[in-house]
């Protein structure tokens, strides 16, 4: 006996169908496809044979599933979602291979959102309705629009917003956050009718001595920087001119950070993920490195990342 529901409606040709798994009417199966258990797949939804489906994924009314589609554990995609596999399509005329999609853990997409061919979501992520995604949404990250843009983060398994702090609030010299070892620092100012001076001396204002400095600046309001850790190298972020947000995430704990003037530094050590976006126009961001740049230093991939931290 199998041990899923398939409604006398539907068409289940796979034969790998995990158990508990609920299949509605006029859904269709092809024979390759593999959908694991206790999944929901709702009414007039079609799968072809290169799919992948985990546990506990919820697959609403009008959606297709095409070759190259791949829906981690807990995902949510919500009605009439369109996903695409084939970037130029023509009739009759197939490409050597599909563009891989891969929706990572406990990610949802809201109804009538588009997916571009290719596109990587990333674990925990939110699509709001009708978006169209264009270009790979990082983890935690709510976007919305057409095309997609970023607007905030949320926490890990909560949908509420990722804590934040306005760097204006700043009440002491030093601040210690609620991601380990991430720390807010206030650099010695002074400022008279002549202007303003910050001062940073190496081996007392700063957490380490730096060996690099590198300025990010002119990037989109919609654009994201950072996305990565580093195994050895810790960093010391200022917002020289301008704002930005900061996303601190050490694979538990994850909060968010508002840099918005010069006397204002934020460590971020080593084994941390960091992510900066929401990018004034003139945003000027000047970081310490306290390693010389080695790309073998870098974990880019947030999988890997999540690797790491549990080893």
């Amino acid at each position: 006996m199998n041990n899923y529901y398939a409604h006398p409606q539907a068409i289940c040709e796979s034969t790998f169908i995990g158990e508990s798994t609920r299949i509605w009417a006029f859904t269709h199966i092809l024979p390759k496809a593999k959908i694991g258990a206790r999944c929901n797949v709702c009414d007039h939804v079609f799968i072809e044979n290169d799919v992948l489906v985990g546990d506990d994924v919820t697959i609403k009314c009008g959606v297709q599933l095409w070759d190259g589609i791949r829906l981690h554990d807990s995902v949510f995609v919500g009605p009439n979602v369109t996903f695409a596999n084939d970037p130029f399509p023509r009739s009759k005329q197939y490409p050597e291979y599909f563009s891989k999609t891969i929706v990572h853990k406990g990610a949802s997409i809201g109804a009538n959102a588009t997916i571009l061919p290719g596109i990587t979501i990333g674990v925990g992520a939110m699509v709001g309705a009708g978006a169209v995604v264009t270009k790979d949404v990082p983890p935690y990250a709510v976007v919305v629009g057409n095309p997609a843009q970023i607007t905030k983060y949320i926490k890990q398994g909560d949908e509420s917003l990722v804590s934040s702090i306005d760097g204006d609030k700043l009440e002491k010299d030093r601040q210690i956050l609620s991601v380990p070892g991430c720390e807010l620092w206030e650099i010695p100012g002074y400022s008279d009718m002549r202007g303003g001076l910050v001062v940073s001396e190496f081996d007392s204002d700063l957490p380490f001595v730096p060996k690099r400095c590198f300025f990010v600046h002119s990037v989109p309001n919609n654009k994201v920087r950072g996305e990565h850790a580093h195994i050895a190298c810790s960093q010391f972020l200022i917002a020289v001119h301008g704002h930005l947000n900061v996303v601190l995430d050490d694979g538990v704990y994850r909060q968010e950070i508002v840099l918005n003037r010069p006397g204002l530094g934020l460590l971020i050590p080593f084994g941390i993920w960091g992510t900066q976006y929401k990018f004034s126009k003139d945003a000027v961001l000047c970081v310490f490195a306290s390693h010389n740049y080695e790309n073998e230093d870098y974990i880019r991939e947030y999988d890997d990342f999540l690797e790491y931290k549990n080893d």
